[in-house]
């Protein structure tokens, strides 16, 4: 079961610890550095009656304590001669917490590399005790068989040694300037985007302006074009009638001089 689905994991071992002093607090810390749900350790540290193990016959338990809080394997290995023997459980505890350091590095990690940081010869060895840091909840990945390599989605937090401090200071500043960036640019965009609908709403005043006046120049042409019509049609009734008259007018002074030749007879 992973440490977060159990509550948490430390409160057994926190609760042992505070009345415990020398030799009772080294078993106690022992038996936490076994425990395999407990990955961080830093509460551990900052008790007064774990601190005053830093010196004394129980300084190489704090040691240990130090090396599964912020360190790897290999870090173990540099200095096991100051170091109490590791049982078996405990090596399989920092070997778990080095793939972790390992993760938070990097998303790719080559099986070459965990093969020396775990000081592991075996290929199979070192996949089954992938998919047991997977099922322990604190990395989320696959193994890529085919590339020999391990692909990390997540991984836990570890403690912080106060001497990286400044490293994670530095790693946050970088960030903040990256989300800075981020939002300059986005507002440049925002920017662009108003001036771009500026110019657009200007562009579309224009052509509604534009299709207004063609609009009004047509139905004026109509108009005129209209009463062109109406007045050629005047003019060319005007011309018939007047037409008509003067034929009326010949037709009538045809009748009236046969009249006149009739009366005469």
């Amino acid at each position: 079961m992973s440490a977060e689905k159990s509550g948490n994991p430390m409160e057994p071992f926190l609760l042992l610890l505070k009345d415990a002093k020398g030799a009772g607090a080294a078993s106690v810390l022992t038996q936490a550095m076994a425990s395999p749900n407990v990955y961080v350790f830093g509460e551990f540290l900052d008790l007064p009656n774990v601190q005053e193990l830093s010196s004394g016959p129980h300084a190489s338990v704090y040691q240990l304590l130090q090396v599964f809080a912020y360190g790897t394997y290999k870090d173990y290995k540099a200095n096991q001669a100051q170091l109490p023997d590791l049982t078996q459980t405990q090596l399989t505890k920092l070997r778990h917490l080095t793939v972790v350091s390992l993760a938070t590095r990097s998303k790719c990690i080559p099986y070459s590399v965990l093969l020396e940081e775990l000081a592991m010869e075996n290929v199979r060895n070192l996949e089954d005790l992938i998919i047991e840091v997977i099922y322990a909840d604190i990395i989320h990945g696959k193994l890529d068989q085919k590339n020999q390599q391990l692909e990390i989605d997540y991984a836990i937090g570890r403690d912080i040694h106060e001497n990286a401090l400044s490293e994670v200071t530095v790693v946050l500043q970088q960030w903040c300037n990256g989300c800075e960036g981020v939002l300059k640019s986005i507002e440049e965009q925002i920017n662009r985007a108003n001036n771009c609908k500026v110019q657009q709403n200007q562009l579309k005043a224009a052509l509604e302006q534009e299709v207004n006046n063609i609009k009004k120049t047509i139905k004026t042409s109509q108009q005129q074009d209209i009463e062109e019509v109406m007045v050629t049609d005047s003019r060319s009734d005007m011309a018939m009638a007047e037409k008509a008259g003067k034929k009326s007018a010949k037709t009538k002074g045809l009748r009236g001089s046969n009249a006149g030749k009739l009366w005469n007879k």
